[in-house]
């Protein structure tokens, strides 16, 4: 089991820029994929990015590609979201989760999550 603390939320107008960080407690390296959700209220959790145990591999949602990039540091057990032209739609709780070695969009098929970090886009 993984235990996730994601961080770097807050508080930003439409088109600025966010990097949220999610620390692991053990080494996720070469073993985990990581992904990245949120969940507006009121809405269901949707998948945001996703990236393979190596890093050589990502996946992202519709409505955050070419804006959004998520990269990892294995060294550091630690998964990045670089949010970029930010928008009020994405405000959200973001939380990141970890699975075993194939990536997926699911969010039932991750099996550890962390606690959550909320993004606020308004001017």
């Amino acid at each position: 089991q993984v235990q996730l603390v994601e961080s770097g939320g807050g508080l930003v107008q439409p088109g600025g820029s966010l990097r949220l960080s999610c620390a692991a407690s053990g080494s996720i390296g070469g073993a985990n994929s990581m992904g990245w959700f949120r969940q507006a209220p009121g809405k269901e959790r949707e998948f945001v990015a996703a990236i393979s145990p190596n890093g050589g591999n990502t996946y992202y949602a519709h409505s955050v590609s070419g804006r959004f990039t998520i990269s990892r540091d294995n060294a550091k057990s630690t998964v990045y979201l670089q949010m970029n032209s930010l928008k009020p739609e994405d405000t959200a709780v973001y939380y990141c989760a970890a699975r075993g070695w194939i990536l997926s969009t699911r969010d039932n098929e991750y099996a550890d999550w962390g606690q959550g970090t909320q993004v606020t886009v308004s001017s």
